[in-house]
């Protein structure tokens, strides 16, 4: 498992729900929840670690003793959206990069947990900001996406030198195709969803 980094084809993927909790997918959480705090995030969702899952995990203090802080959302669902409020981001998968996004104050989002139990929380504050943020990685949607013009112009250059660094890996066989990228998932969905 590793952080894939932007434009990798799985972070455009649209996840698909899962259908159980078993010790797999335990460990799947276990490692995602390792990546997060060895690259220092405060989340992660399962296509950033080329997964096709509808699974997400955060602790918004980044801290692994704050075990009380660990939340993993297994194929959650964003029901209600209040209030509007703009605020900097950064994601694990585009290194460096950071830039004001606009998103709802407050969330209400259902979800299951690692014990396969149903949660419904209302959410606010950074916790709902980095909720929706992982949120839309399951629909393959990035948080330059949502950017300003003016803020995409800004990134711009890094976004081009992200694509670089990915092309030369791809053409040095570090990276598959996006024919076998898409084969891959589509073999771990038959497993799991």
């Amino acid at each position: 498992m590793r952080i894939v980094k932007y434009p990798h084809p799985t972070l455009r993927h649209k996840s698909k729900p899962l259908r159980r909790v078993d010790a797999e997918l335990k460990q799947v959480v276990a490692e995602m929840l390792e990546w997060m705090y060895r690259d220092r995030g405060i989340g992660l969702a399962a296509n950033q670690v080329d997964l096709p899952y509808r699974l997400f995990v955060m602790n918004i203090e980044s801290d692994p003793a704050a075990k009380d802080q660990e939340f993993v959302f297994i194929n959650p669902v964003i029901s209600r959206r209040t209030g509007s409020v703009e605020g900097e981001e950064g994601c694990l998968s585009l290194p460096e990069i950071f830039a004001p996004v606009r998103r709802s104050e407050k969330i209400v989002l259902s979800a299951y947990n690692l014990r396969g139990e149903e949660v419904n929380l209302e959410l606010s504050g950074l916790f709902a900001r980095v909720a929706q943020h992982e949120y839309d990685h399951l629909d393959g949607v990035l948080f330059i996406d949502r950017l300003s013009a003016s803020s995409q112009l800004a990134v711009k250059q890094a976004l081009s030198d992200l694509e670089a660094e990915f092309h030369g890996d791809r053409n040095r066989g570090q990276i598959p195709n996006d024919q076998q990228i898409a084969a891959r998932l589509a073999e771990l969905e038959a497993l799991r969803t």
